[in-house]
């Protein structure tokens, strides 16, 4: 067993805190947030995250996780010390490190003979050197110490999953024996551990999501193409996937991703390298394919409505997360789409499963209804933004009779164009060629 302490409770912290308790360790949760502090002592979790409520409960009876904004409590007898707090996106897309400075600082203060800091939130590379200088100069006295780099790779809505069955381990540390330490805690996950420097460490976070991002981003625009050529991209998609070259992963077209990593690591990625007088034209174009996609939905429910004019129109949003099983709406295609609906006249109506409580906050003057069949009552058109699993599952003969007109568009592709046809449905996807038209 080791003593450990996560600082930030938001996504990637509190996930950490907990698989890490799981596995016997004793953890600390510090965030300076009080409130969030005071809502975990009661049991409310900060997100929602399939299995994380069951996991903290078990955990907080077995003694093994606390939680505080106290940081000489979160510190006192502390080995490790994981940053898991925001890395926003500033300005020009540099990632802001202010969360992770006043972490560094706090640390500094607290700090005891051979703690070893990890950093865990996604960090331009350098951040580890970077953290360092903050910890000596803001305690010129302070004890031996090291800082490793140990990025997360978790998903949101499988994010424990991922923890706990890691495709690997990146450690980057030039402290080979702290190095050799953060390996060790992470030997009960039995996975592949890469050991190398701070800024190699660094740069293969920013790398993956880049590529991933990338996949996404080349898939849409094969969808594009298949648009025009009469091919199905799904057809495409699951014939290039058997290539092991290639792979499946990430070949899934739709409105574009977003999220609380893609969005911002792509932005900060391209913004490293211009800084170094490089002109990242592939990461560039990634983020351009993928920001059309929002309006390209909202073209492709004009083309269904057969009018350029959407003032009147109802449409309904099946789905307001980013991404299934989460309620994360950090970036989320919806929003934006939401928005471009509205500036254009129409009226717009919602449904989530998890998220309209967040979605709310952010679109106050859509609608929220309380189910599916709810929400297609009176609409024009309706919006598949999000594939959550209930939605196959539909009524779908219910949601035709609801609708004022059948017109569906596919933004995720969940429904067989055929089937919808069958239905009754004026109906598109993505990349459906003519068969969707």
């Amino acid at each position: 067993m080791k003593n450990i302490c996560v600082v930030g409770v938001g996504y990637v912290g509190i996930i950490t805190a907990a698989c890490f308790a799981d596995l016997g360790n004793k953890v600390v949760a510090l965030d300076i947030d009080q409130q969030k502090i005071n809502e975990l002592n009661k049991g409310s979790m900060p997100i929602y995250e399939p299995g994380l409520k069951e996991l903290i409960d078990r955990n907080v009876k077995a003694n093994r996780i606390s939680f505080t904004s106290s940081y000489a409590e979160g510190l006192k007898d502390a080995e490790f010390v994981f940053i898991a707090v925001g890395t926003p996106s500033g300005v020009d897309g540099e990632a802001d490190l202010q969360y992770v400075a006043a972490a560094a600082r706090s640390i500094a203060d607290h700090i005891s003979d051979g703690m070893i800091i990890i950093n865990k939130s996604t960090v331009p590379v350098g951040t580890g050197d970077w953290v360092s200088d903050i910890i000596r100069e803001q305690n010129p006295k302070a004890a031996n110490f090291s800082v490793v780099s140990c990025p997360e790779f978790l998903r949101e809505g499988s994010a424990i999953g991922d923890f706990m069955e890691p495709h690997r381990i990146v450690v980057g540390s030039l402290d080979p024996e702290a190095a050799e330490k953060v390996a060790q805690l992470h030997l009960p996950l039995r996975a592949p551990i890469v050991v190398t420097d701070l800024r190699t460490a660094e740069m293969i976070k920013y790398a993956s999501n880049a590529f991933l991002a990338t996949k996404i981003s080349f898939i849409n625009e094969i969808a594009n193409i298949c648009e025009d050529l009469g091919a199905d991209v799904m057809e495409v998609s699951n014939g290039m996937g058997f290539d092991a070259r290639i792979g499946p992963s990430f070949l899934n077209p739709g409105i574009g991703y977003g999220g609380s990593c893609f969005p911002k690591d792509v932005k900060a990625l391209a913004y490293m390298a211009e800084k170094e007088g490089r002109h990242p034209r592939l990461l560039n174009s990634t983020m351009e394919v993928n920001n059309e996609r929002r309006q390209m939905a909202v073209n492709q429910v004009k083309v269904l409505l057969g009018s350029e004019e959407l003032a009147g129109k109802t449409i309904g949003l099946l789905g307001l997360s980013f991404k299934p099983n989460t309620d994360d709406m950090r970036d989320a295609p919806s929003v934006t789409i939401a928005n471009l609906l509205l500036a254009e006249g129409a009226i717009v109506k919602a449904y989530d499963p998890i998220a309209m409580e967040e979605a709310a906050k952010l679109l106050p003057s859509v609608e929220m209804a309380e189910s599916p069949y709810q929400l297609a009552e009176g609409c024009d058109a309706l919006m598949v933004n999000t594939e959550w699993n209930e939605f196959r599952q539909l009524d779908l003969n219910r949601i035709r009779e609801a609708m004022n007109s059948p017109r569906l568009y596919d933004g995720r592709n969940i429904y067989d164009p055929t089937l919808m046809k069958e239905l009754g449905f004026a109906y598109r996807g993505v990349g459906r060629g003519y068969n969707g038209s």
